[in-house]
């Protein structure tokens, strides 16, 4: 039985200030038009618009002369296959994402740490392309829902561990991108990892 191939759509945006709500917009319209679950579509669009802000901000923190009339772009890409949406984000800024657990004062540094809270996967690897380098910053939704353990299986986890309900919450590392053209090349976190 052969399996249908992934749908996918890309598009490239500058990196102005209406970019990310641009982004959040196609990707609301490719996910509809694809009839992907609204509850998908809508952890889609938070992811999309923490990676595009990311993206933004940090071409504006690697070209500050506001002298050259350069215009800089990213790409966002959207795929749906094997059970997931995934997104990517291809930026020019070689700089790995952190993931960090800003505090409750914290004015930014949010961005990775709701992507990693609301994706079932996520990573990052670097690109290099020609002259023009950078990274690529993905996430994946699953459209499975999870299968919730049973009463039994909750009673038996160990003290010492959080339980699955807990440990939900937490961020999971970003992990080696399935998808990338070289494994090797890939980065991997190791701040938080879930059990």
């Amino acid at each position: 039985m052969s399996q249908a191939p992934p749908l996918s759509d890309s598009l490239t945006l500058a990196t102005t200030p209406n970019a990310v709500s641009w982004a959040r917009r196609h990707t609301t319209d490719v996910l509809s038009r694809w009839r992907v679950p609204a509850k998908a579509i809508e952890t889609a669009e938070l992811i999309v618009s923490e990676l595009t802000t990311n993206a933004v901000q940090h071409s504006e923190q690697v070209s500050p002369d506001s002298s050259r009339s350069t215009s800089r772009t990213f790409n966002l890409l959207l795929q749906v296959g094997n059970g997931v949406v995934r997104v990517s984000v291809f930026d020019d800024d070689e700089q790995a994402p952190v993931l960090k657990q800003p505090g409750a004062d914290a004015t930014s540094g949010r961005g990775i740490f709701l992507v990693a809270a609301v994706s079932s996967r996520w990573g990052h690897y670097p690109v290099r392309n020609g002259n023009k380098a950078g990274k690529v910053v993905w996430a994946q939704v699953s459209l499975v829902p999870a299968a919730e353990p049973r009463r039994h299986e909750r009673a038996q986890s160990h003290p010492a561990q959080p339980s699955e309900t807990v440990r939900s919450v937490l961020p999971r590392t970003s992990e080696v991108d399935p998808y990338s053209p070289r494994p090797s090349a890939c980065r991997r976190e190791g701040a938080l990892n879930r059990g």
